[in-house]
């Protein structure tokens, strides 16, 4: 099954709406209909969108965790406590609730990116600052990446 992979600029319109891009569409109607599970990421300012079945992978994976564990609590605040179910309409726009969109300052021009199971959202001036090189240790992530196999 193909993965949601690329990068795609749109604006959030009036209402709160984003347009997701037309090839994870054709992924998420072949693949796995047309909702949607939005959450914050845990460190990010940015948006998480799960198909439904990856969601509830997901979900699968957080319940088998030692609950009593600072990080997973976290994670369960964080992630699982602001997920909401959303659905594409009829044009491919998705509704962001207002709480969400707060939470990551998405408004005005937005970036739709793809993660092989997942979709980020995020506000376009947050996206430049994540994916500034300039600001990283070139070594150290070229190491850790190989000792990972890439």
């Amino acid at each position: 099954m193909p993965g949601f992979s690329g990068k795609y600029y749109y604006s959030v319109d009036s209402k709160g709406r984003v347009m997701i891009p037309a090839p994870f569409r054709a992924i998420l109607q072949s693949n796995y209909g047309n909702k949607l599970y939005i959450a914050n990421a845990m460190f990010d300012k940015c948006l998480l969108l799960y198909p439904i079945e990856e969601w509830q992978r997901f979900e699968e994976k957080v319940r088998s965790l030692p609950q009593h564990h600072k990080s997973v609590r976290l994670l369960m605040r964080r992630v699982i406590a602001s997920a909401q179910e959303c659905e594409l309409d009829k044009q491919g726009r998705l509704l962001i609730p207002s709480s969400l969109r707060e939470d990551a300052k998405i408004e005005g021009e937005v970036v739709v990116v793809g993660q092989i199971d997942k979709i980020e959202l995020w506000n376009k001036n947050e996206w430049d600052k994540a994916v500034d090189i300039s600001n990283i240790d070139r070594e150290a992530y070229e190491a850790e990446l190989a000792s990972l196999g890439l």
